[in-house]
């Protein structure tokens, strides 16, 4: 469905902020999630970490500092997209807590409800999966610095939710989001 020409049925939006390794499933969850909130009439957009690695953070590195960047620019894009009654999907890496923390502040500065969804699946079914190619390249030598591998992930303390890490299917992980969003009055049917 075109989201230019869905009827919206909400005025405010929010940040579903996806964190997990590579090939954790977040791009998957998150673009499955928007598809059903469209299908309700939301306001949607996906922040792909990679597409916007690609256009609003090309030039930067994977250093720490690098990295906190790329997360920033994330958050301040999705946080006023969020104000403007899109509920934006963000799945990306994002490694280090203090720097989604900084997200999570600018989103209660502003009054735009965040919510962290810790897609904790494990580094041995990640590596498995391999959807880039990323571990192979990290086993054989050919690239270093792999998030969770010789790079460190710093998993959410306390995140709204955590799906991925019982080997669940996607269907599942895609439901327990979309429940948590209803929950918030986030999604679902409006009265």
């Amino acid at each position: 469905m075109n989201r230019r020409t869905t009827q919206r049925t909400d005025t405010g939006g929010a940040t579903v902020w996806l964190t997990g390794l590579p090939s954790a499933g977040k791009t998957t969850i998150a673009r499955a999630v928007a598809e059903r909130l469209r299908a309700e009439g939301r306001e949607v957009e996906v922040l792909d970490g990679d597409e916007v690695r690609t256009f609003l953070s090309a030039g930067l590195g994977f250093s720490r500092a690098d990295r906190d960047t790329n997360v920033h620019r994330i958050g301040y894009v999705a946080q006023l997209l969020a104000a403007h009654g899109v509920t934006v999907l963000v799945p990306v890496i994002a490694p280090y807590a203090d720097a989604r923390e900084a997200v999570r502040k600018r989103h209660a500065g502003a009054g735009t409800p965040f919510v962290e969804v810790w897609v904790a699946t494990p580094v041995e079914v990640c590596a498995v999966r391999d959807v880039k190619g990323l571990y192979a390249r990290q086993a054989a030598g050919e690239i270093s610095g792999l998030t969770g591998v010789d790079d460190p992930y710093e998993p959410p303390v306390a995140p709204e939710l955590r799906v991925g890490a019982g080997g669940e299917a996607v269907g599942e992980s895609v439901a327990a989001v979309y429940g948590l969003l209803v929950a918030r009055g986030l999604a679902g049917a409006r009265a």
